[in-house]
């Protein structure tokens, strides 16, 4: 029987809960989490659970930060003056935008503050700090990539969300 090992292109269901239960994300409407094994494509902690796994093989468990999102930095909160941010902007506490760098790279971050003179952005993960549980199911194994993974060309493993197409 294929076991998940290195190399190999997994579909996985899954379920992720923050510790007060409260799912954070899920493959149940949707597909499958399709990935290459060893490919760098998720969470470390993820990727070792799925490592030895069979066919059908379900599991659950929980991710500590550091095997997560890592902990929480608080280096990674910057104070923009309001007079930096574009008129057009109103952000709110808890939106989500993107920064970028000098090199032109975005960077996503969350407004954490935000009032008349200033506002606070959080580069950190929004999960950063928080220990994960997931339930996963292993529902495929192969050798080769799904058609549609193969067409996903945007460098991260076709995984939904990027906003490329």
């Amino acid at each position: 029987m294929d076991k998940v090992e290195k190399g190999k292109f997994v579909k996985v269901d899954y379920e992720g809960r923050l510790d007060n239960g409260e799912v954070f994300d899920s493959s149940q409407d949707g597909q499958p989490l399709e990935l290459q094994v060893g490919g760098g494509q998720i969470i470390k902690g993820f990727e070792d659970q799925l490592q030895g796994m069979e066919l059908r093989e379900k599991k659950t468990f929980t991710l500590d930060p550091e095997d997560a999102y890592g902990n929480r930095d608080e280096n990674q909160l910057h104070t923009f003056s309001r007079s930096e941010v574009p008129e057009e902007m109103n952000p709110q506490i808890g939106d989500m935008i993107g920064l970028q760098t000098p090199d032109g790279q975005q960077i996503p971050a969350t407004i954490a503050e935000a009032d008349e003179e200033k506002i606070v952005v959080d580069l950190n993960h929004p999960l950063a700090g928080k220990s994960l549980t997931f339930d996963i199911e292993v529902v495929d194994i192969t050798d080769q990539p799904s058609p549609e993974m193969q067409q996903h060309a945007c460098g991260h493993g076709g995984q939904g969300g990027c906003g490329c197409s």
